[in-house]
């Protein structure tokens, strides 16, 4: 009978309102697709654009580098060179040395020029002879005189530049590629223990930066006369010019991106009008047929004519929504067809019953009866359980969701069961607060929920038992828990008594007094509200089990 009855709720199905188009998925993962064209687009465009200004820079800067280490050691050769045939003494051709008297003097007039540079002289073994910084002062005190400080930038559309240059360059580049001098340290690098490579001629130059992020190069060249090596220059220098052109090449860059962002915003715009619009648009009508206010021509019919991929997505909506409510209405049409098949004969085993009544044996008159009425109860109720089971999802597609606050619910049902609770039945003891467990879903339902976790844990517990109801929320989501202190669950049935007309019934109960289908009802409930629902069994520290829990997880409203 159930398969007659399916057959024809099938058979009366009305038949589809619109013609189903052909599907438009055969292009979606060509790169010629409208939609993806645009996410490259917007994507890739600002980020090779950075990327592409990133590595000219650094080819840049290393070649303004390597330009200033080689004008500054031919400035440092030259400088040897004077030093080497103009202050020096000869008087042993094979052990020249250089006069102090002569090279201080001169040192400082060569390197007068250059007010950002700074020169010492050193001896065989690294002893400093000159420096062009130290100058003799009056009574005979030596004066040490500041390297120039850096000049600020000019007006305050300057100084804008530099905050903005400094700005980008603290988040692009991580760290600085040269070491950097601690303030009031020595700008000249200590290279008297480097000397026998400096008298060789193939010292490294020496980069650094200043607290303030100025780059500082220093190269040492070696002193000669008469093909001997007496000493050795180092020459130090602020390479401003190569600060000058990186900032400018950043500035450049920092303009770049920002007309990468102009572009990427507006096209965000352009996106925002395409896409994400429409997209909300279809969202909007998903939530209309959640709450049940879609049941046909729930999505908008500009959007299902689009050519694009957002078409496709509104087609698919719209087509899935209309066969989702015709099988909801066929399993509902059934569901209300077995039961009115199945209550049919109902009527007659009842008047048979007034019959068998009239029979001359009394016994067996009033056990076939007994039998009789406890079989039409039983029918009666699984027919009932069965039709509201087929309900629910209808139901609750339809009725639009709601807060509803669990404690008040929590505290009324225990009020109830404490009115009702005959002798040696459990008691219920609520843990929850009285307020504030709110969560949306149709009130009725929730409460047929609980009530039928209640009344399993009822049947379980031992006389004069204690029930727990315990409420909590926390991290968005509502829990509440129903325990028992009955035998429990085993273990591998945990997930089984959900399943329908699954029934694990404690020992002497009446046979036929559940239908298998409560804790069913419950879970299709607590999902339907995006809720979960889990059994599992308390366990004391001695791992015995001390009886079954059930928990019921829905988000918080």
């Amino acid at each position: 009978m159930p398969d007659t009855a399916l057959q024809a709720a099938e058979a009366t199905r009305p038949p589809p309102t619109r013609r189903s188009r052909p599907s438009r998925t055969h292009g979606a993962r060509s790169l010629a697709s409208p939609l993806l064209r645009r996410i490259l687009l917007v994507n890739a465009l600002p980020v090779a654009l950075l990327a592409a200004a990133l590595l000219y820079l650094g080819d840049y800067e290393r070649g303004l580098v390597d330009a200033a280490v080689s004008g500054l050691r031919i400035q440092a050769q030259i400088y040897a060179g004077a030093i080497g045939e103009s202050a020096t003494t000869v008087e042993n051709p094979e052990a020249p040395s250089i006069n102090a008297d002569l090279a201080r003097p001169l040192l400082r007039r060569i390197v007068e020029p250059t007010p950002e540079a700074q020169a010492r002289l050193f001896g065989p073994g690294g002893v400093l002879i000159a420096d062009s910084r130290v100058l003799p002062g009056p009574g005979g005190t030596v004066v040490t005189e500041p390297l120039p400080a850096p000049q600020p930038p000019r007006g305050l559309l300057g100084r804008l530049a530099k905050q903005a240059h400094d700005a980008a360059v603290a988040l692009l580049v991580r760290g600085s590629a040269y070491p950097t001098i601690p303030d009031g340290a020595d700008w000249m690098p200590d290279l008297a223990t480097a000397f026998p490579r400096i008298a060789e001629g193939d010292a490294p130059p020496v980069l650094r930066r200043t607290a303030d992020g100025r780059l500082v190069i220093s190269v040492a060249v070696p002193v000669s006369r008469n093909r001997r090596t007496v000493g050795a220059i180092v020459l130090t220098r602020e390479a401003h010019e190569v600060d000058a052109a990186l900032f400018q090449v950043r500035m450049t860059i920092l303009a770049t991106v920002a007309l990468a962002l102009v572009v990427t915003v507006g096209m965000s715009v352009y996106l925002a009008a395409t896409i994400a619009r429409p997209v909300r648009r279809l969202a909007r009508a998903a939530e209309r047929m959640r709450e049940g206010r879609g049941r046909s021509r729930s999505v908008p019919r500009d959007l299902v004519a689009r050519r694009d991929e957002i078409g496709e997505l509104a087609d698919a909506l719209d087509e899935s929504a209309t066969a989702l409510w015709a099988r909801m209405d066929a399993i509902e049409r059934f569901a209300a067809d077995v039961a009115h098949e199945i209550k049919n004969p109902l009527t007659s085993i009842r008047s048979a019953i007034e019959t068998l009544r009239r029979l001359d044996d009394p016994e067996r008159q009033q056990r076939l009866l007994s039998i009789i009425s406890e079989d039409v109860q039983r029918l009666d109720r699984l027919i009932s359980d069965i039709s509201d089971a087929s309900r629910v999802d209808a139901e609750l597609s339809r009725t639009p969701t709601e807060p509803v606050d669990l404690g008040p619910i929590l505290a009324t049902l225990a009020e109830l069961h404490e009115a009702t609770r005959g002798e040696g039945e459990p008691r219920i003891v609520v843990d929850a607060p009285s307020e504030g467990l709110t969560v949306r879903a149709v009130e009725g339902r929730l409460v047929q929920v609980l009530r039928n976790l209640i009344a399993n844990a009822v049947s379980f517990s031992p006389p004069n038992g204690i029930i727990r109801l315990i409420g909590r929320q926390g991290g968005g989501i509502v829990e509440i828990a129903v325990e028992d202190e009955g035998p429990g669950i085993p273990e591998a049935r945990l997930e089984h008594v959900f399943e329908r007309f699954y029934s694990e019934r404690p020992r002497g109960e009446k046979f036929g007094s559940h239908s298998g289908l409560g804790l069913s009802i419950s879970r299709q409930i607590i999902e339907a509200l995006r809720g979960t629902i889990t059994a599992e069994n308390r366990r004391g520290a001695d791992g015995r089990v001390l009886g079954a829990r059930f928990v019921v997880r829905l988000p918080a409203a």
